[in-house]
């Protein structure tokens, strides 16, 4: 790896979090943060109180614990007990470092070992379904919420072992509980138990929010709402450690909003799933304010947050609330108050739009609406303007939209780090359907293959040249040698079009011309200055395709290849993708493979 890249890199995401980095490091390092001396005891007692009043008006709710322990939208246990809260269920396997301190233990197992599966269950996802039940008047899940709580700090005494070494993680409990709170009205006169626990979190998450904030990314939006969810609560009900972390918490919540979401509503980490988590954590912070009657935020705080909102809405399909596989995906869904589909989008982006656009975002009535009811928020009248084709430039993605279709082209706007190699990555939706797909993410610790191929540049719907990258790897989450889009067009004139192009610093040249028209999708590329060859690939929704000469078809659509140079190879290949963390399916990709420069004509008729 070159130094000279190494630097341009340190440039491109910023001194001043390098330097936070660092400095968070060395103070581990050498003992001087004070997170290395801290201890407290365990809480003792119980955590929340029966309700005054029930709500017996039978709204949707988070099922997903009741009989069962869900993973990740997706993977269950089928028994009612308490967790294992060790366990890596896809390998029934325990994995506890409960005598260490959290920052002892290593960032990432060396036997591919995927540390958010045990993280998955202490995020408190079933904190909101107990509460529920319980306010709809289910009584047994009061004891039930009681002594999963209890049970977990006894198994994860504070600050040891792997449910403590994310800061993160921690402020995804104190949310958790918050909601919970909310639900069953119990913000204030809250438990001496409860309040103990939310101060032990924050104990936790204080010392190493700069380290959060160093991300530029979710990380720090999360830490900071912790901080001033839970410093207001303590402070509301008579703790008043509560006041610097509630300040603390305001302070890096504007500051990460104002810096991290662009004008145009992008957010830093260039992925759908990461956007509704920030959003929703916003959501959240939002609502807690209104309930506790706390000072507004910044004009700028909501203008964003507004911006952010529309953004996230133009890319649902109001179908069935599914978004683009864009980005790192984690599986993080921070707000499961209903039974909706972890990949339905419309419950998070319906609660943003009343709170900071003061519109519902889809009229249908369902999970959209209960997420707003259950969080007591009123439902507002008007519906946000229909979704037409649109251009974010400064995150870098242009859409085109009409009645039944939906078009991303994304390009390269890299002012954070980019979490995959997908520079003019296509996705393509029909009537809510995924035609060309994007691959998702499938795990953060998985092998060597599986990460890299997940990431890079062939689980995406672009051109690989010579094999390589789209951008050298520098590490498990960072690329080096940003690459910067050129001559960017968007038309809506004659014929819905985008263009984009970038050249890398070895000389490739790649520039992509994507049209929309009623029932063909024309995608134009252009290519120069690679040494051996090419490979464009077409990921497609799994069906019954044909190869026949230079076309390919399902009976139903057909996509046809057409080039100013010789295609040296045409085939249907298997690839994968993931929908959810953890899981993996195979779906069929075309791929075609030229040594010389020239023109690619691609025409999918739908």
């Amino acid at each position: 790896m070159s130094y000279l890249i190494l630097v341009r890199t340190a440039f491109d995401i910023g001194i001043r979090s390098i330097y936070r980095y660092i400095l968070y490091k060395l103070s581990i390092k050498f003992g001087t943060n004070p997170v290395l001396r801290m201890g407290a005891d365990i809480p003792t007692g119980i955590f929340f109180q029966p309700p005054n009043d029930l709500e017996l008006n039978h709204l949707d709710s988070n099922l997903a614990w009741m009989n069962q322990n869900t993973y990740f939208g997706w993977f269950t246990l089928n028994h009612a007990e308490v967790p294992q809260w060790h366990l890596n269920p896809f390998m029934n396997k325990i994995i506890s470092s409960v005598q260490f301190d959290w920052w002892k233990l290593p960032d990432f197992a060396s036997d591919h070992v995927d540390i958010k599966v045990v993280w998955e269950v202490s995020r408190f996802d079933w904190v909101i379904g107990f509460a529920q039940q319980t306010i709809l008047g289910k009584n047994e899940n009061l004891p039930k919420l009681n002594i999963w709580i209890a049970d977990w700090i006894l198994n994860n005494p504070p600050y040891k072992g792997e449910n403590w070494k994310c800061g993160q993680e921690a402020s995804i409990r104190i949310i958790h509980l918050a909601v919970a709170a909310l639900i069953l009205n119990q913000s204030t006169k809250t438990t001496p138990a409860l309040l103990n626990l939310v101060h032990l979190h924050l104990q936790r998450i204080a010392p190493t929010l700069s380290y959060a904030i160093a991300q530029n990314n979710n990380h720090g939006t999360s830490e900071a709402a912790a901080l001033y969810i839970g410093g207001s609560w303590l402070q509301k009900n008579g703790n008043k450690d509560g006041k610097d972390w509630c300040k603390l918490g305001e302070k890096w919540l504007e500051k990460c909003v104002l810096s991290l979401i662009e004008n145009d509503g992008s957010f830093s980490q260039y992925s759908i799933n990461y956007h509704r988590l920030m959003l929703d954590t916003l959501s959240i912070v939002e609502i807690w304010r209104l309930k506790l009657n706390l000072s507004k935020f910044s004009t700028n705080f909501y203008e964003k947050l507004a911006k952010a909102t529309l953004w996230i809405y133009h890319f649902i399909q109001s179908e069935n609330g599914f978004v683009p596989n864009l980005g790192a995906n984690d599986g993080a869904n921070l707000l499961p108050l209903t039974s909706a589909d972890y990949r339905d989008f419309r419950p998070s982006t319906q609660l943003a739009s009343a709170l900071f656009l003061k519109k519902i975002a889809f009229e249908s009535e369902g999970p959209m609406n209960d997420q707003l009811n259950w969080l007591k928020i009123e439902i507002p009248t008007e519906l946000l303007t229909p979704k037409t084709s649109i251009q974010f430039d400064q995150g870098g993605y242009n859409l085109l939209i009409n009645k039944q279709a939906f078009v991303l082209q994304r390009y390269a706007r890299f002012k954070f780090r980019p979490g995959q190699a997908d520079v003019l990555h296509v996705d393509f939706w029909h009537r809510g359907e995924n035609l060309l797909r994007d691959g998702g993410s499938y795990s953060y610790n998985a092998s060597q293959h599986d990460y890299y191929y997940f990431s890079g540049v062939s689980s995406h719907n672009t051109i690989q040249f010579d094999g390589n990258e789209q951008m050298p790897r520098i590490g498990r989450f960072l690329f080096g040698d940003w690459l910067k889009t050129n001559d960017v067009d968007f038309l809506l004139d004659d014929k819905w079009q985008c263009n984009a192009s970038y050249r890398t610093r070895q000389g490739v040249s790649h520039s992509r011309e994507v049209v929309l028209e009623p029932n063909r999708l024309i995608v134009t590329d252009n290519v120069s200055g690679f040494k051996e060859k090419a490979v464009l690939r077409w990921r497609l929704k799994p069906s019954d395709w044909v190869l026949e000469g230079n076309k390919v078809t399902n009976g139903i659509h057909c996509i046809e290849i057409s080039a100013d140079i010789p295609i040296i190879r045409m085939e249907l290949t298997i690839g994968e993708e993931s929908l959810y963390y953890l899981q993996k399916t195979k779906i069929p990709v075309i791929e075609i493979e030229f040594n010389q420069a020239g023109q690619i004509h691609t025409e999918y008729f739908f």
